[in-house]
């Protein structure tokens, strides 16, 4: 794989760039409680299910608001990832992530990140999130590029169906040159 084929990349953030510190059980529990205390049914929910919940219930607002402020706290504890190091400054780059905007933001700011990538887009960015292609297609858009003409560099088969459906090329994240 040469990176040269490529007129724009784009990365996931979270297990990708860097690892959030973000307990995602505790995060559960709390969302749990936010959405019990509205007297929705949550039981055997994991986190993606009461986010969907959450949107048929009408709460959405206050479920991204508690998850949200994990995942800002988690970005400022954040590793940074050997991947992150090799961020090419010779194309346009983004980042297209299942994290808040604002977390993916601290995160690029906390290692300096955030001068190498032109466009973030986060859950919270567009009305609809990974694998639905719409994150990935307003990342590569707003990077002026194509999606054929575009790489998304991600760590999980979400990741990869997501490219799929987007119409870009796919590596993971270990396969990546350089990724030691």
């Amino acid at each position: 794989m040469t990176l040269q084929a490529y007129e724009a990349i784009v990365y996931d953030l979270d297990g990708t760039l860097v690892h959030l510190d973000v307990d995602w059980e505790e995060v559960r529990r709390a969302v749990a409680a936010v959405l019990r205390a509205r007297g929705v049914d949550v039981d055997g929910a994991d986190l993606w299910a009461m986010l969907e919940l959450s949107d048929e219930t009408g709460y959405r607002r206050r479920v991204e608001e508690t998850i949200a402020e994990f995942e800002r706290e988690g970005a400022r504890t954040s590793r940074r990832l050997p991947l992150s190091r090799t961020v090419p400054a010779d194309r346009p780059v983004a980042v297209c992530s299942l994290n808040s905007e604002a977390a993916c933001r601290i995160a690029l700011e906390t290692y300096g990140l955030d001068g190498s990538v032109d466009v973030v887009v986060g859950r919270d960015s567009v009305a609809t999130e990974k694998p639905d292609p719409e994150p990935l297609l307003a990342a590569v858009d707003g990077l002026g590029a194509r999606p054929a003409d575009a790489l998304f560099v991600g760590d999980s088969e979400r990741d990869e169906v997501t490219a799929r459906r987007a119409g870009t090329e796919y590596v993971y994240a270990r396969e990546f040159p350089c990724a030691e």
